[in-house]
């Protein structure tokens, strides 16, 4: 039997790492893009190499409209929704004084809001699934106050109690979990580690003494949609390096 997963924001990143590692025989990935076209492309065809057919879609998660063309798209070739994987995500690094109203409600919708709106919109495909599980895509800003803007935190934050409600008001049909990475080696915290120097206290705040990479994210996602996670759910799990015990 088929399964069928869907990956916001698969173009680089974490995105593309959960994309790759459900590339496999008997797996129909699609994931969305919003405006790296040429990083998503590059995202397929790695996808295609090994193996996959992967469906590409344009889609902003902060546009219920926008949403709604990407489920339209993906319910005329998926007759349901295994797995959803709510990643898409921007970051701010702004301060109470700095941060604006606008930065504010931007990265809210797009980080918290666009949760909300995706599993909303996607939820009819998810009933169709079999066994059908949510992994939310939160931070370890979610759970402590670092280096990140007030914006990110309190949309990384939000994330993680969503999840929970999430879990609670849609078993025991569907499973949802939220992961919690650390530092990742992206381009989105490219800023933190850029020089030797930055790399080496970056590695230093957590114990194991090196910086999470995409691949180990991915690899727990896909634990979370897997069988063997079966009796786990509401729950979000650190991928921090042990981080969070300093």
């Amino acid at each position: 039997m088929e399964r069928y997963v869907f990956v916001t924001g698969g173009s680089r990143g974490i995105g593309r790492a959960v994309v790759l590692r459900f590339s496999e025989p008997g797996v129909r990935v699609a994931f969305t893009y919003h405006s790296k076209f040429r990083e998503a492309e590059e995202t397929a065809r790695l996808a295609r190499e090994r193996g996959a057919d992967p469906m590409v879609v344009e889609m902003d998660v902060g546009d219920p409209e926008s949403i709604g063309e990407a489920y339209r798209i993906i319910s005329e070739h998926y007759p349901r929704l295994d797995v959803l994987v709510n990643n898409a995500g921007i970051l701010s690094l702004s301060g109470l004084r700095e941060t604006s109203l606008e930065e504010w409600e931007r990265v809210l919708r797009i980080d918290l809001t666009g949760v909300f709106l995706v599993t909303k919109a996607f939820l009819p495909l998810l009933e169709k699934g079999v066994d059908p599980v949510i992994v939310n895509v939160s931070s370890l800003a979610g759970q402590t106050a670092g280096v990140a803007g007030i914006a990110y935190h309190a949309a990384k934050a939000g994330v993680i109690g969503l999840t929970r409600k999430l879990a609670l008001e849609l078993a025991p049909r569907i499973r949802v979990n939220a992961v919690a990475p650390s530092f990742v080696e992206t381009d989105m915290v490219s800023e933190f580690i850029n020089t030797p120097e930055k790399r080496r206290r970056v590695e230093e705040l957590h114990p194991l003494r090196r910086i999470c990479r995409p691949e180990d994210v991915a690899e727990l996602v896909y634990f979370l949609a897997s069988p063997a996670s079966s009796f786990i759910t509401g729950q979000t799990i650190g991928i921090n390096g042990g981080r969070l015990i300093c």
